[in-house]
């Protein structure tokens, strides 16, 4: 047990009477964790500067032209700052990390930050999601890492996920965490990274972030031309979604709770079903037993006869709903 007068085992160098002790509800490692991020958000607040702000925008330029026909102009600025940091000006983060040494107090953080010198790009698929962290696969190395969630929202089995990352302070080996945003893609272009993978393994001797630097806005552009456009939903589950909140537009009722859930069991069940209709049927029974708009006044076979689907159909998809909606709230 740290007694009040013992050097607080966080690292700050203070007594634990005077650092931790008053803070027994938060963890030393939440307590670096939360340092962590504000260090790297500071980052993403001041910078780029006004000095590097015209290479900045001849990189958006170069990026925009390919890409402007699939993904709207914020994405493909936050995408190519990420590169412009970490593939084309490294030593903007290279300084930014230096001051921030300077300023740290905290020993365990400032160990975490000797890790940091060289974030990368990392394109892997998921293979299994748990609590805090999912396990992904690289697509080019085939390297295995532990990258930590940034929500609690459910992400399936089989997806893509692009992002620059960084060991998350844990000094656990193989624990990362995104720099920024992930990506996620969803399962319809797999057949793309697929190929992008043979086509990395082809050239054995190129390191994969010279290749991601030359052949990533290829990546982006075949995926635009295969319909990413930003979502992470496939065209299916886009397509359920979309049929669902049509339908309650035309019976002038609100959609936004129904389609935060059916979201949700769309994302982590993966329901295999032949006709969007059919879950999106399902979808307005469950919204209108559980009350989450105001009730349609529809019998189950007048909603089977409006989305053209058997009530047998309907109900299966309902009842799904019903156990997920159980399980998870």
């Amino acid at each position: 047990m740290v007694g009040r007068n013992d050097s607080c085992p966080c690292g700050s160098g203070k007594k634990y009477k005077k650092c931790c002790e008053s803070k027994e509800t938060i963890t030393i490692e939440e307590v670096q964790i939360e340092e962590l991020e504000r260090i790297l958000q500071t980052f993403y607040d001041e910078y780029p500067e006004r000095k590097d702000l015209s290479d900045f925008s001849e990189l958006v330029k170069t990026w925009s032209e390919p890409l402007k026909h699939y993904l709207d102009q914020e994405m493909i600025e936050a995408i190519v700052m990420d590169e412009f940091f970490f593939h084309h000006k490294k030593e903007i983060w290279e300084g930014y990390l230096e001051k921030q040494r300077k300023k740290v107090v905290r020993p365990s953080t400032l160990r975490v930050l000797e890790q940091w010198d060289g974030p990368r790009v990392f394109i892997g698929e998921v293979a299994e999601v748990e609590d805090t962290y999912m396990t992904v696969t690289d697509i080019l190395t085939e390297e295995i890492i532990q990258l930590r969630r940034e929500s609690e929202k459910p992400v399936p089995v089989g997806m893509h996920v692009y992002c620059f990352i960084l060991p998350d302070g844990t000094f656990i080996e193989n624990q990362y965490l995104a720099i920024s945003s992930l990506v996620f893609f969803p399962t319809d272009h797999k057949e793309l990274f697929v190929n992008f993978a043979k086509r990395f393994k082809s050239q054995n001797e190129q390191l994969v972030q010279e290749f991601v630097k030359e052949n990533g806005i290829d990546l982006w552009r075949v995926l635009g031309e295969n319909g990413y456009e930003g979502g992470e939903y496939t065209f299916f589950e886009a397509g359920v979604l979309q049929v669902a909140m049509d339908f309650l537009v035309k019976h002038n009722r609100a959609y936004n709770d129904l389609i935060e859930i059916v979201e949700d069991y769309l994302f982590e069940q993966q329901p295999n079903a032949r006709k969007e209709v059919a879950i999106a049927a399902g979808a307005i029974r469950f919204g209108q037993e559980t009350g989450l708009f105001e009730p349609l006044e529809m019998t189950v076979k007048e909603i089977s006869e409006a989305f053209n689907v058997s009530t047998t159909s309907l109900n299966k998809y309902y009842h799904d709903l019903v156990l997920y909606y159980e399980r998870t709230k």
